[in-house]
C-alpha cells in the first residue's frame, strides 16, 4: 500500500513541478550560485547555510561547497551565510531578470570587515538552519568528534554511539545498531567509495581516522532516493581536500597508537592531504601482559584536490588499512595452540565535479573497494580461511536547481562485485566464488509550494543480477513544514532494499555474502515522524516517532554443517561445499520507538542531550520455535550526555560566545551514558548426553560430570543489569602562536562500574551434589589513557 501511494504521489509531484518550471520560463528571474571555503585553509565548507531573508527561502552547499538558488525576482536582498563554528557573513546583492551572479565566500573564526560585506554572530536563525536539514539527518565535524571523551584516541563509530538511537553491543565492539538494526544494514562510504567491515579488532579503533575528517552526514531513517543498498543508515565521511594557503599537520601520540595528518597547497590549483596511524600493542602490552595477544594494525589515507577551472574540480582518494593479530595460548610454550589472522580494507576513488551551468551541477565518480582477511591455525591444526570481497562501481550524480521552489536530483550507478569464501579443514573444504552486478537508478523532486512547505518524493530502482535476478522499486518521500516560527514538523516515509548479508563473528571480521537463490533480497519500510524547536535562539529540541518494517532478514545458521549437503567431492573424497543453501535463517521483524534531544553547537558549553524509548522484535522461521522474540542488541531506554566546556569562558561569563582560538585554554569532556539491560537466555533445564560406557562414572559418584547440558529457555527471558558509564576527558591547549601543544587526559569508566558483558553457568559434581555457580564477565574497568596532540 505505502508503494502504491508513493508512486501516485511521484507522479503527481513530477506533474506539479514540470508545471512549475514551465512557469518559471516564462519570467526569467535572476541566479545567484558560488562556493563556500574556509578562509584559514580554503576547504569547502560542506553543509554551510545560504539564506535570503526578504523571501524566506535558503539551501544549503552540496560536498563541494557549492550553492545556487535561481529563479530569484529582480530586486535586492539581504544574502546570509552561516556556518556552525564561523563568523555569520551578511552581503546586500541587486538581482536582476536573467543575471548570473557568482559569489565566493571565504569564513572565519575571527571578526571580519571587509568593505560592504557585514559580519555578524547570529544572523540565520536555529530554526531556519533545522527546518533545511532533512529528517533524521545529523551532522558532525572532525573537531566536534574529537572533542568527544574517547578511549585511547578519538573514534568516528564510538562517537556515533552516543546518538540517540544508536547502540552498541558492548565496550568491546564499535559496531552501530541503529534503530533496531544491525551493522550489515549500514551503508558507509568514504569520499564516495563503500567502506566494508570498518573496525579494528576488539572494538577499540575505527578504520576512519578524525584527524582526516572534514565532515559526516549521518542519516538514521528516512533518507532520500540518491542513497541505497542498506536497510538502516547511511554514514557519508569526507576527508579533508587539503590546506590550499599552507602546509599544516597534526601529530597524535597516546599509550597505543600514534599518528599523524598533514596538508600542503600544490602550487595555486590544488592541495593534498595525508594521515597515517600505527598501533604499537604488539610493542608493549604483548610483552608486558601474558593475556595481550600480538596485534598492530597500520592505516593511512591520501587525497587529492585539483581546481581545474572554475567550474571543474577533481578529487582523487586513497585509503587503505591492514590488521596483523598473532595469538597464542600459551606464548612462552615451543608449541601451544594458536592462530594468525589478518585482514583489511583498500579503497580508491577518482571525483569530477562539473558546474554544466549555474543551475546544472554533476559528479561523476570512479571507485574501487576491497576487503580481504586470511586466517590460519598453526600447525597443531590443519585449518584455514580466506575471504574477499570486491567492489568497481561508475556512478554519476546532478542536481538542476530549476527555480527557487524546485530542483531536481538524478543519477546512475553500476556496480561490479566479486565475493570469495575459501575455507579448508581436515576432510573438508567450502569453495565459495560470486560474481554480481548491482545496477540502481533515482530521480528525486523536490518542492517548495509555499515558504513554510517544502515536499520532496524519489523513485529509486534497483537491478541485482545473481542466479536469480532481483528487480526492485523503491519510492520516498519527506515532508517539512513550518508551524510557527519557532517549530517544524516533518515527516519521512520509504521504502529499502538491500542485497548483501554479512555473517558476523566474535573478534573476527564478518563475512559478506550476497543475495541468490537461497537467500532473497531483504525489505525495510521506514515511517518518520519528527518535531523541532527553537529554544533560546540557540538550542535545538528535537522529538521523533518512528517505525521500521522487515522483510526477509538473515541470521547465521549455526547448525549449517550438519544441514547442508556437499556439492561435489575432491580427489581425496573430502566433500567441498560451494552453495549458500541453509546458511542462513529467514525472518521478519519490526523496531519502533521515539527519541528526544537538545542540543547545543555553539559558545562555552556545546553538545547535547538525549533520551531513547524504543523496541525491536524479531520472528524467525527456525528459530524460538517461529515465537517472537528479541534480539540482543535491543535497548528498551537509553540516556546519553555530551558536554564540552570551555572553562575559562564559564568562569568569565561568556557562555554563548565561542572560545578564542589564540589563547590557551583548559577543556573539559563528559559522556554519560545509561541504558537498560541487554536480554540474554537463560538455561530452562539440564539433561544428560553421555554414552553407555561412560554412564558408570554417574552411577558411581566420581568427581566427574561429563555429559552435563543444560538446556535454554525462551529465546532472550532475561535483562541483564542496566549500562551505566560516565567518560572524562581533560585537555590544556597551549597555544604558541605558529603551533599548539595539546596534552590529555582520558579516563574511561570513571566510576568503575562493573558493567556485565556476558554470563557463564559453572558446574561442579562433589560428593555426588551438582552445584551450578553463575560467573558474571565484565566489560571494561576504569581505564586512563594519556597523550598529547601537536598542532602547527
Amino acid at each position: 500500500m505505502l508503494k502504491k501511494h508513493s508512486l501516485i504521489l511521484f507522479i503527481l509531484l513530477t506533474f506539479w513541478g514540470m508545471l512549475n518550471v514551465n512557469n518559471a520560463q516564462n519570467f526569467a528571474g535572476g541566479t545567484i550560485s558560488g562556493f563556500i571555503y574556509d578562509a584559514a585553509n580554503g576547504e569547502a565548507l560542506i553543509g554551510a547555510n545560504v539564506y535570503i531573508k526578504e523571501l524566506s527561502i535558503g539551501t544549503t552547499t552540496n560536498n563541494s561547497g557549492y550553492f545556487v538558488i535561481p529563479g530569484m525576482k529582480e530586486g535586492e536582498y539581504l544574502l546570509t551565510v552561516s556556518y556552525i563554528g564561523y563568523k555569520t557573513i551578511e552581503k546586500k546583492i541587486m538581482v536582476k531578470n536573467g543575471s548570473k551572479n557568482t559569489f565566493k565566500f571565504n569564513l572565519e573564526l575571527d571578526m571580519v570587515n571587509t568593505g560592504e560585506v557585514v559580519v555578524s554572530a547570529d544572523s540565520i536563525r536555529t530554526i531556519e538552519k533545522l527546518f533545511i536539514k532533512p529528517v533524521s539527518k545529523m551532522e558532525f565535524t572532525g573537531k566536534q568528534i574529537n572533542q568527544i571523551p574517547k578511549m585511547v584516541e578519538a573514534d568516528l563509530l564510538r562517537a556515533l554511539q552516543t546518538v540517540p538511537g544508536i547502540t552498541a553491543l558492548s565496550d568491546f565492539s564499535s559496531a552501530l545498531y541503529v534503530r533496531g538494526g544491525t551493522p550489515d544494514q549500514n551503508l558507509f562510504l568514504i569520499d564516495g567509495t563503500d567502506v566494508y567491515n570498518p573496525e579494528h579488532a576488539f572494538g577499540i579503533f575505527s578504520t576512519f581516522n578524525t584527524n582526516a575528517i572534514k565532515k559526516v552526514d549521518l542519516s538514521k531513517g528516512g533518507f532520500g532516493a540518491e542513497y541505497g543498498g542498506r536497510l538502516s543508515s547511511v554514514m557519508d565521511v569526507t576527508n579533508l581536500d587539503g590546506n590550499r594557503n599552507k602546509f599544516e599537520g597534526v601529530v597524535n601520540l597516546s599509550l597505543l597508537s600514534a599518528s599523524t595528518t598533514l596538508q600542503m597547497p600544490i602550487g595555486n590549483f590544488g592541495s593534498i592531504s595525508g594521515s597515517i596511524r600505527r598501533t604499537y600493542i604488539d610493542q608493549t602490552y604483548s610483552k608486558w601482559v601474558d593475556d595481550i595477544p600480538d596485534y598492530y594494525f597500520i592505516d593511512g589515507n591520501l587525497k587529492g584536490f585539483f581546481d581545474i577551472s572554475e567550474n571543474d574540480k577533481l578529487t582523487v582518494s586513497y585509503f587503505g588499512s591492514f590488521d596483523d593479530l598473532d595469538f597464542k595460548l600459551d606464548k612462552d610454550a615451543k608449541e601451544s595452540m594458536g592462530f594468525v589472522y589478518d585482514w583489511g580494507n583498500t579503497t580508491g576513488s577518482i571525483n569530477w565535479k562539473h558546474i554544466f551551468s549555474p543551475q546544472l551541477f554533476a559528479s561523476f565518480w570512479a571507485t574501487a573497494s576491497r576487503f580481504e582477511s586470511n586466517f590460519n591455525f598453526n600447525d597443531l591444526i590443519d585449518m584455514h580461511e580466506k575471504n574477499k570481497i570486491t567492489d568497481y562501481a561508475f556512478k554519476g550524480a546532478l542536481e538542476y536547481y530549476a527555480t527557487t521552489n524546485f530542483n531536481i536530483k538524478f543519477g546512475v550507478e553500476q556496480k561490479l562485485l566479486h565475493g570469495v569464501y575459501y575455507s579448508e579443514w581436515g576432510d573438508g573444504k567450502a569453495d565459495i566464488n560470486r560474481h554480481r552486478q548491482y545496477t540502481t537508478g533515482y530521480l528525486s523532486l523536490d518542492w517548495k509550494p509555499t515558504k513554510d512547505l517544502s515536499l520532496e518524493t524519489g523513485l529509486r530502482y534497483n537491478y541485482f543480477n545473481a542466479e536469480e535476478n532481483f528487480s526492485d522499486f523503491d519510492p520516498r518521500f519527506s515532508l517539512k513544514y513550518r508551524l510557527t516560527d519557532k517549530s517544524n514538523v516533518k515527516f519521512a516515509a520509504g521504502i529499502y532494499h538491500q542485497y548483501l548479508n554479512r555473517i558476523p563473528r566474535m573478534f573476527f571480521a564478518s563475512i559478506w555474502t550476497t543475495a541468490d537463490e537461497n537467500t532473497k533480497g531483504s525489505e525495510s519500510k521506514h515511517l518518520i515522524l519528527s518535531y523541532q524547536r527553537e529554544i533560546g535562539d540557540i538550542v535545538e529540541f528535537e522529538a521523533e516517532v518512528y517505525y521500521k518494517d522487515y522483510k526477509n532478514l538473515y541470521a547465521y545458521n549455526t547448525i549449517f554443517n550438519a544441514e547442508v549437503a556437499p556439492d561435489s567431492y575432491d580427489e581425496k573424497g573430502n566433500p567441498i561445499y560451494g552453495s549458500t543453501e541453509k546458511l542462513f535463517n529467514r525472518g521478519d521483524g519490526k523496531s519502533y520507538g521515539f527519541e528526544l534531544m537538545l542540543r547545543k553547537d555553539i559558545g562555552a558549553i556545546t553538545g547535547w542531550v538525549s533520551y531513547s524509548l524504543s523496541r525491536t522484535n524479531y520472528t524467525f522461521d527456525d528459530i524460538n520455535q517461529g515465537n517472537e522474540f528479541v534480539p540482543r542488541h535491543d535497548r528498551t531506554s537509553v540516556i546519553n550526555v555530551v558536554l564540552n566546556s570551555d572553562i575559562g569562558s564559564i568562569f568569565s561569563g561568556k557562555w554563548n560566545e565561542a572560545p578564542d582560538e589564540s589563547s590557551s585554554k583548559w577543556l573539559v569532556g563528559i559522556n554519560f551514558i545509561y541504558t537498560t539491560g541487554q536480554p540474554l537466555t537463560t538455561p530452562g533445564s539440564a539433561y544428560y548426553s553421555n554414552t553407555l560406557p561412560d554412564w558408570t562414572a554417574l552411577i558411581h559418584g566420581k568427581e566427574k560430570m561429563d555429559g552435563y547440558n543444560l538446556y535454554p529457555s525462551e529465546i532472550n527471558n532475561f535483562r541483564l543489569p542496566p549500562y551505566i558509564r560516565m567518560d572524562l576527558s581533560i585537555t590544556y591547549e597551549k597555544n604558541y602562536g605558529s603551533w599548539t601543544l595539546s596534552p590529555y587526559l582520558q579516563i574511561i569508566n570513571i566510576g568503575n562500574r562493573k558493567n556485565v558483558w556476558f554470563v557463564n553457568y559453572n558446574q561442579n559434581f562433589e560428593n555426588g551434589v551438582l552445584t551450578t555457580k553463575v560467573e558474571k564477565v565484565n566489560m571494561l574497568p576504569l581505564l586512563p589513557s594519556i597523550g598529547v596532540t601537536i598542532r602547527f
